[in-house]
């Protein structure tokens, strides 16, 4: 394994710690402003004669915004991450290459065309 090859797996992994860190960073701050946002309606009671509890619809958007997070952090990047692009990428490429590949052998099958290989890939 070459020291490129070894950069490249060391900033991946560099960069799913960073995506996990956030995810918890953020879990932290959900629990310190739920208990906020508890404080301020049931403490002190701002809101509360016009909205009720309103504490807990702020909690909820924002404990589905947080699963969220995890959701993309945790799945979605791992499955459809840039890896997973980069490789869909690559199999398209041979997929094309070898459909020109195809063509080309059968144009110079049937005489169509007159000219090496070479040429074709210039």
């Amino acid at each position: 394994m070459n020291t490129h090859e070894q950069h490249e797996i060391y900033e991946k992994a560099r960069k799913s710690v960073q995506q996990k860190k956030k995810v918890y960073i953020h879990f932290i701050f959900f629990i310190i402003g739920a208990a906020f946002l508890i404080f301020v309606n049931k403490v002190l009671n701002l809101g509360t004669e016009k909205w009720g509890n309103w504490y807990q619809w702020m909690v909820t958007i924002w404990f589905f915004l947080w699963l969220y997070h995890v959701i993309h952090v945790f799945i979605i990047n791992r499955f459809f991450g840039k890896e997973w692009e980069r490789l869909e990428t690559e199999k398209l490429i041979i997929k094309h290459q070898e459909k020109l590949n195809i063509l080309a052998q059968k144009l110079l099958k049937n005489n169509t065309i007159s000219s090496s290989e070479d040429d074709l890939n210039a």
